[in-house]
């Protein structure tokens, strides 16, 4: 399934201090029945947004206004836990295209790849830096260059590099899954497939 390209994102930013944020705390197991890529953010950390009686906790950042923005900025080992490609589908479907941490479990940040969402790894000072910024000024912009990988705060010219597969920063830039990446070179392997023999 294609998305929109990424290229560069300005935004402001949702803070989640939380370290080992696993995938079943991002989307627990009981909504994992759909397998198409949508709804899932209405359950995004639905037991930490919502009481029993499905009304909002007013102190989660999520149902706290005065956060927003696409990015969202989380603690130390970022989606650990089970293989679920649903929690990356549930940041991507409520509007979040880019995770900051200092740490990412492997599986969560490949999910995240193959369906648009960027996790930056930066270094845990920075991280630091970017937490304070967002709670000195909740207004306060992250500018997420993908072409040149680095992501800086706007208000103090911050910046530092991250780093990324070239082949997933190409999907990325393009808006391609892995199905979109092959279909793209498909007179490519056309055309070769007439020089074997038959």
């Amino acid at each position: 399934m294609a998305y929109d390209s990424f290229n560069i994102l300005k935004s402001t930013a949702v803070p989640l201090p939380i370290e080992n944020v696993d995938t079943d705390q991002i989307i627990p197991a009981r909504f994992l029945k759909a397998t198409e890529r949508v709804g899932f953010g209405d359950n995004l950390f639905r037991d930490w947004r919502y009481n029993p009686d499905n009304t909002p906790k007013g102190d989660f950042v999520l149902n706290d206004p005065t956060y927003r923005g696409k990015i969202l900025v989380g603690g130390k080992n970022f989606g650990s836990g089970s293989s679920r490609e649903h929690a990356a589908w549930a940041i991507y479907d409520y509007g979040f295209r880019c995770v900051i941490s200092s740490f990412f479990a492997d599986i969560f940040r490949n999910n995240c790849l193959n369906i648009g969402v960027l996790p930056v790894q930066v270094s845990a000072e920075f991280l630091e830096r970017i937490f304070a910024e967002i709670y000195a000024d909740p207004d306060t912009k992250l500018e997420v260059n993908l072409p040149e990988q680095t992501v800086t705060l706007l208000a103090t010219g911050d910046k530092e590099s991250f780093e990324i597969n070239s082949y997933k920063k190409g999907n990325m830039t393009n808006g391609f899954d892995d199905i979109d990446y092959l279909l793209s070179m498909k007179s490519d392997i056309e055309e070769f497939s007439k020089t074997l023999p038959l």
